[in-house]
Parts: structure tokens; sequence; C-alpha cells
């Protein structure tokens, strides 16, 4: 049975620089940390993999709003943290991830009602703290 679950990926952008988000157009993306919360209902181990190859340049297709992000030279996916389950958990975890860094407007939430699914962030110690472990 395919392991379910909602992920935190933690990104650091290595320049300021301007990316076109497909129809979120062009966003400003400052020198930093960032993390960006999703789900993967179905299968979340294939998901984090293609996350992962997308950030290597050995997955080309933009599919998402993180693709254009994670397909970027200057930006490096740094780690992933998950919890598995069933229930959609993903709108619950960015509003706790929002507590801790500033929403890039839009981004990744076209599905539903948040303002955002990914943050700047100053630090990431706050992630085991709301209930995420380490995917290696």
């Amino acid at each position: 049975m395919p392991v379910k679950g909602t992920y935190c990926l933690c990104i650091e952008n290595h320049s300021d620089q301007v990316i076109t988000v497909g129809a979120l157009g062009d966003i400003d993306f400052s020198k930093g940390k960032y993390v960006y919360i999703g789900s993967a209902l179905n299968s979340l181990i294939p998901r984090l993999k293609r996350h992962q190859r997308t950030s290597i340049g050995e997955q080309n297709v933009i599919h998402w709003h993180i693709d254009y992000l994670l397909n970027n030279k200057e930006v490096e996916l740094t780690s992933i943290y998950t919890i598995e389950s069933g229930e959609p958990l993903e709108c619950r975890i960015a509003k706790r991830v929002a507590r801790h860094g500033a929403p890039v407007p839009r981004f990744g939430c076209s599905d539903c009602k948040c303002s955002s699914h990914l943050f700047k962030v100053d630090d990431l110690d706050f992630i085991t703290e709301i209930g995420l472990k380490k995917w290696s």
C-alpha cells in the first residue's frame, strides 16, 4: 500500500532573483531559506523523489509552482520533513509554518484558500516542533 502524507521541503535560495512561476508571473525571491508545504495522499515517496530529481536537474517537467523554484540553478533542496497520514494536513501545517515566516503570496495554494504554501523563514528549528520528521 502506498505511503500517504504531507511534507515540508526546506529550500535554500543562494541569490536574490526574479523567477517566473507559471500563471503567477514574475516573483522576487530574496536570498535565504524557504519552506514549502505539500501533500501526497496517493504516493508520498515517489513525490519526494520527484522533487529531489527536479532540484538536481534530472526532472525537467514543470507541473506545480514548486517545480519552477526547484528547477532553478541557484536554488537547493536542503532537506525534507514528512508526516505520514491519509488526512489532508497540508493547509493546517502551512498555517503553523506561517507563524515562523513570510508568505510568498498565492504560491502552491491554487486549490485551497490559504494565502501561501511557501514561506521565507529565518531558520528551520521549528519544523520538528510541529510534528514532522526528517526524511532521508
